[in-house]
């Protein structure tokens, strides 16, 4: 029987040497786990091992190396310490251990929890050992999110690197000094557009003189280690200007939590309405003067107004630049608007960029609708031909896939109840541990019961859209449109490249890429 070994480095109790060398559990972990496997006459397939991971971070290398060699049946056995080092969800405790890994030939053994499916007796211990797991996740996320928020909510910083422009105070956690190489780039970008220099223009100065932009600016200083990524991310971009001339912390002010995690499950963020960001004033030295700060405040209000339509454009993060794959910007000139390369006029040697008016733009989009529509109006043909609904048949598949996961784990809470029952009558449990417990595996279960009656809701919406979505009945509603909707935009397309001018003609290629 060949062996997998799997260790992972808890979060309590990380013991490094050095940054080179495992921790000391993970060593730990290595020689208990085959003496273990030795004693079982098993032979050592791999040991696969992530340090500095915790067990709710689904993309841990190794662990998904394992699970990618476990699906491919390259050894028989997985072998951990305890069922939390392989993952701490009872959703994957289902999923895998208790679904998958049977359906692969493998078998899951944990050594101190005595977890092992084989054997079919301790089902139920496996699924309240995943329960326990789960609640710890929980509570120690709640725990640092709760420390986090009062050290926000006193002006403390929170992050792993400063705002451009400041640096860490070594001396005092959570406070920020200036950095006067960057202040002084961030004072030129104010006073630059107090003079009336527009973001692109200010982001050209600075490109043209080869000044980094902060991100290349933290990875120069030792600050970020990952490498850049192409010629255009180490440039000026009008957003980053636009950023900068709207941050508050350059007054002196600490404004944090502007965007909040989906989930403890997840690495996930989504941006938190700005009545909910941590903001406390004077917390460390201002860079820019109240005035100056002002000043600019009321130029940008002004510029934007024109803009303020609360509309968005027909064609939003849908067009991009062939040249080099970013999302076009609106502009506005003279009453018309415009899509351009946001890196067209930030450097010379940038991009060439693409440009084009949306008026235009959308002529071409219907041109081509048409020629499709008036080549399938054979409709016998066109349902042949155009394979409408893979979306909608892969939402379903996932949709099941998760309705399977939530009734399993259902089914788990529901024996879980059961055996505390059982364990309340043999005076395992104290009534007050029994109660508290009852009352904790009731609550997740019924939440659980929630989510899959929303699942439930969610699939029989796609089946009914998929049934309805006859390729004839869902195209003939675009048929020779006098305009475009953003409506039609969102379902008919996926994205569009638009290139460059061709030189000495007003060809500009446009590549659409249909969502059918």
């Amino acid at each position: 029987m060949k062996v997998a070994i799997y260790c992972r480095l808890s979060e309590e109790d990380r013991e490094k040497r050095k940054e080179t060398e495992d921790s000391v559990s993970i060593q730990n972990q290595k020689t208990m786990l085959l003496q273990y496997a030795l004693a079982q006459g098993w032979q050592l397939y791999e040991i696969y091992s992530d340090d500095d991971y915790t067990g709710a971070d689904r993309n841990r290398p190794a662990f998904r190396r394992l699970l990618a060699d476990a699906e491919a049946g390259k050894f028989d056995i997985i072998l951990c310490k305890t069922q939390s080092r392989f993952t701490r969800e009872l959703e994957l405790v289902e999923k895998y251990i208790h679904g998958l890994f049977p359906l692969w030939g493998i078998r899951f053994v944990s050594v101190v929890d005595n977890a092992d499916t084989e054997n079919k007796g301790n089902k139920k211990s496996r699924q309240i050992n995943g329960l326990v797991n789960e609640w710890y996740l929980e509570d120690m996320s709640e725990n640092i999110r709760s420390v986090l928020k009062n050290r926000r909510e006193n002006g403390y910083h929170i992050g792993a690197t400063a705002l451009y422009g400041y640096k860490k105070d070594p001396d005092r956690k959570g406070h920020l000094l200036i950095d006067e190489e960057a202040a002084e780039v961030v004072r030129e970008v104010f006073t630059l557009f107090s003079q009336g220099y527009g973001k692109s223009a200010i982001a050209r100065r600075l490109n043209d003189r080869g000044v980094p932009n902060p991100t290349e600016y933290k990875r120069q200083k030792g600050l970020l280690h990952q490498p850049a990524k192409g010629k255009n991310s180490t440039l000026w971009k009008y957003a980053s200007i636009a950023d900068m001339l709207e941050n508050e912390m350059y007054i002196g002010n600490m404004v944090q939590g502007k965007y909040g995690s989906v989930s403890y499950k997840t690495k996930q963020n989504k941006p938190r309405p700005k009545e909910e960001w941590y903001r406390v004033e004077g917390t460390h030295e201002a860079i820019i003067d109240k005035a100056l700060w002002e000043r600019v405040k009321a130029m940008r209000e002004e510029r934007a107004k024109p803009f303020a339509t609360g509309e968005i454009g027909i064609f939003a993060k849908k067009a991009r630049c062939a040249e080099c794959g970013y999302t076009l910007r609106s502009v506005k000139n003279k009453e018309k608007r415009y899509l351009t390369c946001p890196n067209r006029s930030v450097s010379k040697d940038a991009c060439a960029g693409a440009f084009i008016s949306v008026e235009r733009l959308e002529k071409m989009v219907l041109s081509e609708l048409k020629r499709i529509l008036e080549v399938y109006l054979d409709w016998d043909a066109l349902e042949q031909n155009i394979p409408c609904g893979v979306n909608l048949e892969r939402r379903k598949a996932r949709v099941l896939e998760d309705i399977k996961v939530y009734e399993k784990t259902i089914q788990a809470y529901t024996r879980a109840i059961e055996k505390l029952y059982l364990d309340a009558g043999r005076g395992v449990l104290s009534e007050g541990d029994f109660l508290k417990m009852v009352q904790e595996f009731t609550q997740e279960k019924r939440r659980l019961e929630d989510t899959l009656r929303q699942a439930k809701e969610e699939l029989a919406e796609i089946e009914a859209s998929i049934e309805a979505r006859d390729t004839r009945e869902w195209l003939q509603q675009y048929v020779n449109p006098d305009h475009l909707t953003r409506e039609m935009v969102e379902k008919l397309i996926d994205h569009i490249n638009v290139g460059r001018r061709i030189p000495g003609t007003r060809t500009v290629p446009v590549e659409i890429h249909w969502n059918f």
